[in-house]
C-alpha cells in the first residue's frame, strides 16, 4: 500500500515570447490571475536623477515649517525660494532657529 500524496499548487505560468523593456521575460502570473513576481531591480540600469540643492533646501525647508505647524501662506513661496537659494550653512542655522523655537519636529 502507497501512501497518499498532497496534492501540488498549480504551477505558474508565464509567457516566453513575452519581453520587457530591458529584454528579460515576462514575469510569471498565476494561473488565478492574481499577484505575479517582479523582477529584482538592477542598479547598473537605472537613470540617474541628481536633485538641485535648492530644490532639497526648499522642500526640507517647507518640510520642517510643516512640522513645526506653521503653514505657509501662498504669498510665502517667494521668500521659501529665495531662503532655499542660501548657502547651505545659511540654511542649517533656519532649521536650528525654528527647532529651538518650536521643540524638536522630526
Amino acid at each position: 500500500m502507497t501512501a497518499p500524496t498532497a496534492p501540488t499548487a498549480a504551477a505558474p505560468t508565464h509567457s516566453d515570447d513575452a519581453t520587457l523593456a530591458f529584454g528579460t521575460v515576462a514575469p510569471y502570473v498565476s494561473e488565478a490571475g492574481g499577484d505575479f513576481l517582479l523582477q529584482p531591480p538592477r542598479p547598473a540600469e537605472r537613470v540617474p536623477c541628481r536633485v538641485d540643492p535648492v530644490d532639497l533646501r526648499r522642500l526640507d525647508l517647507l518640510a520642517l515649517l510643516t512640522a513645526a505647524g506653521i503653514a505657509p501662506c501662498p504669498g510665502d513661496r517667494d521668500a521659501i525660494d529665495q531662503l532655499s537659494r542660501l548657502p547651505g550653512s545659511v540654511h542649517a542655522a533656519l532649521h536650528r532657529w525654528l527647532e529651538q523655537s518650536c521643540g524638536p519636529v522630526r
